[in-house]
């Protein structure tokens, strides 16, 4: 294989691989619930005060309405809440709940693992040249048209 195959092949590879592992590694007995989609909606809601359906819509690169299933059962399954903003009875915050918060964590320390494992088998001239290839690959995909001819905003 020459050396553009071999890219092409790890980085394909590479995608499914993290894909299906993070899903066995992060649904668990105890998460066994919800779905690693959830577990990134999860991440997205994060810690603390909590978030807007558009914010945290906007963090998954999906609409709200795409968003509302998924966090309905989200908060059916005690992972999430819905409160009304004080300030402002028209905007709904969404938080985690205890059992959401577990969730988060459990799900941090599987991509700090995962993070670890690279850097740890790096020498200290290799990380720049890591890092600036996946921000390379970041800036590909945020760029990347949708459909034929579009380009992405």
């Amino acid at each position: 294989m020459n050396t553009y195959e071999t890219i092409n092949h790890v980085l394909v590879h590479l995608f499914n691989e993290i894909w299906e592992l993070e899903e066995k590694a992060i649904i668990t007995e105890e998460y066994k619930d919800i779905s690693n989609n959830d577990m990134h909606i999860i991440e997205a809601i994060g810690l603390g005060e909590g978030s807007t359906m558009s914010v945290i819509a906007k963090k998954l690169n999906i609409t709200a309405g795409s968003l509302t299933t998924s966090m309905n059962s989200l908060v059916n399954k005690k992972y999430a809440v819905r409160e009304r903003s004080e300030q402002d009875r028209r905007v709904v915050h969404i938080r985690l709940t205890k059992k959401g918060e577990r969730a988060f964590y459990h799900h941090q320390e599987f991509h700090r693992k995962m993070t670890e494992a690279v850097i740890n088998c790096l020498g200290e001239e290799e990380l720049p040249v890591l890092l600036k290839t996946l921000d390379k690959l970041s800036e590909f995909f945020r760029e990347y048209p949708i459909e034929q001819g579009e380009k992405k905003e």
